[in-house]
């Protein structure tokens, strides 16, 4: 049981752009009782201070400046392994009642509220918070999923930090490597030795990917999509992975809901899954993919914890291979666990995987038995808004040409060369400079036509990116940016890109990509 006392004492944060309601609700409280109470105005705050604190409830207002309670709630999400939303919304918007309870809230009150309303909402939210942390804690379980979080925490810094440097030398490579097939002579043995290097590079790329992923510090651009049309587009990169010996077949489900997803994220997704799908058919077999509408009600939920009520669309990747015991079932989402042979597997296939949907904000189950294969489901929340045009760059013909003065700021010697070497080889004229404070300098003492475009990486030593740019905007408001990183959403978030809406190029990329960006951003 659960005294009144450790209801009282539960650390509770009011978000409101308003003081007038912050302090309505927090005399509210204390007159009640209730003595660890925080508040905020600012919503970009709220995940950084619950980190910090653990609050065991939150009183989230919906629309603020900036940043609705909507986005607030996503980046909880990622701070809790159970996907637990400890909020309470308390809003002007009743009509948003549906989209909030399903976007994770517990409760949900209007405005203007009843005081007494308020009281009885937050001590019943209290009640079953601190009953459902008390069992956790209670269980050996709780404690060995605990230690595991902060080892996976650990690994994930790590392996963060080995992809970020990583994806600069990839770069390099890359670029280079995509160089010398542009002065090559078609069907050289030159050529052909080049092909070799970039396809041992983009696997290495493809690894990277997977370690920030793994460790929740890559950059998700989220967009609406239709799932049928991504496996449309998917559909011969899939089956490049498998042998003749394997029959594919994909079936999409008709009138399927839109997703709010990264389309890149759901081809890594679906690419691991049917990778681990042939690799557990070694003599052949048969894989299905297939998509559908599915409602997922209270009776499921009640047994996946963590789960919201509600419409999904489902992706499911099916194979006729040996099946998984109910033992390895228990440990196949662990980072680094693996039935391969060495050699034959990293381990991060299904943690990336779980990682990509969780992010998402939906869910993946598996469904195996010994010697009759498996089927993994995701399923990911149905959104009722209008397709994103995603576009798709095309790195055939030509590259684009210009006269512009450019400026690359980026701290790694190599790969400033190379976006130099790329661009002024495309007839920019291109400055450099290793840091914040050194573009400044270069800015200032250049006399020739002014800069066009700022071309930099965000985290550099001595100054960064963000605040090197808002001193070139003070003299010029209207001068160009485009942010370039293969660091991730809290790095960024943290230096104040992210949400500015500026344009961004993720490492690593290619001639293609840098050039075509930039001839984009400068014809406006």
């Amino acid at each position: 049981m659960i005294n009144s006392q450790d209801i009282f004492q539960a650390k509770i944060l009011i978000v409101d752009d308003m003081q007038a309601n912050i302090t309505l609700l927090e005399q509210m409280l204390r007159g009640a009782g209730y003595r660890s109470i925080s508040s905020t105005k600012n919503p970009h705050e709220v995940c950084e201070l619950h980190r910090d604190n653990r609050y065991a409830l939150i009183l989230l207002d919906l629309q603020m400046p900036g940043m609705d309670g909507f986005e607030v709630m996503e980046g909880l999400k990622l701070l809790e392994t159970n996907c637990y939303l400890p909020v309470l919304v308390i809003t002007a918007q009743p009509d948003q009642k549906l989209r909030a309870l399903k976007a994770g809230a517990k409760d949900f009150v209007s405005k203007p509220f009843d005081l007494a309303e308020v009281l009885m909402r937050v001590h019943n939210l209290l009640e079953v918070r601190l009953l459902h942390i008390a069992a956790e804690a209670r269980t050996e379980q709780a404690e060995g999923r605990f230690i595991e979080a902060q080892k996976m925490g650990a690994l994930g810094h790590l392996a963060g930090g080995i992809a970020h440097d990583f994806n600069n030398i990839l770069a390099v490579i890359m670029g280079y490597s995509d160089l010398i097939t542009v002065d090559a002579v078609r069907n050289s043995p030159l050529q052909k030795h080049n092909e070799k290097i970039r396809d041992a590079t983009e696997r290495a790329a493809g690894l990277t990917r997977q370690l920030l992923v793994f460790s929740r510090k890559q950059t998700v651009q989220l967009s609406v999509l239709d799932l049928n049309d991504e496996l449309r587009d998917l559909d011969k990169m899939v089956r490049r992975l498998i042998d003749e010996s394997i029959e594919m077949t994909i079936v999409p489900g008709k009138h399927t809901g839109r997703v709010k997803a990264d389309s890149g994220y759901i081809g890594q997704v679906l690419m691991n899954l049917v990778v681990n799908a042939r690799d557990a058919m070694p003599h052949g077999g048969k894989i299905s993919i297939a998509t559908n509408n599915v409602t997922l009600d209270e009776s499921y939920t009640r047994t996946h914890p963590g789960v919201a009520p509600g419409d999904y669309v489902m992706l499911s990747v099916s194979d006729t291979g040996g099946g998984m015991t109910e033992e390895i079932k228990t440990h196949i989402f662990e980072a680094f666990f693996t039935t391969k042979a060495l050699g034959k597997g990293t381990g991060l296939g299904l943690a990336t995987c779980q990682t990509i949907v969780q992010q998402t904000g939906g869910h993946i189950d598996v469904y195996s038995e010994v010697g009759r294969g498996t089927t993994f489901k995701i399923y990911l929340p149905q959104v009722d808004l209008p397709l994103d045009a995603v576009a798709r760059q095309k790195e055939a013909g030509p590259l684009p040409r210009g006269t512009e003065t450019v400026l690359i700021v980026e701290d790694d010697t190599y790969l400033r060369h190379l976006a130099y070497d790329i661009l002024q080889a495309q007839g920019y004229e291109v400055l450099r400079a290793a840091n914040g404070q050194h573009a400044l300098h270069v800015a200032s003492e250049h006399k020739g036509a002014p800069i066009s475009l700022v071309v930099t990486d965000v985290i550099m030593p001595l100054m960064g990116g963000k605040v090197m740019v808002d001193w070139l905007k003070t003299t010029d408001p209207d001068l160009k940016i485009l942010f370039t990183s293969g660091y991730t959403d809290d790095a960024l978030l943290h230096h104040g890109v992210l949400e500015t809406g500026m344009d961004f190029l993720p490492k690593p990329y290619t001639p293609a990509m840098l050039t075509r960006k930039v001839r984009a951003m400068l014809n406006g």
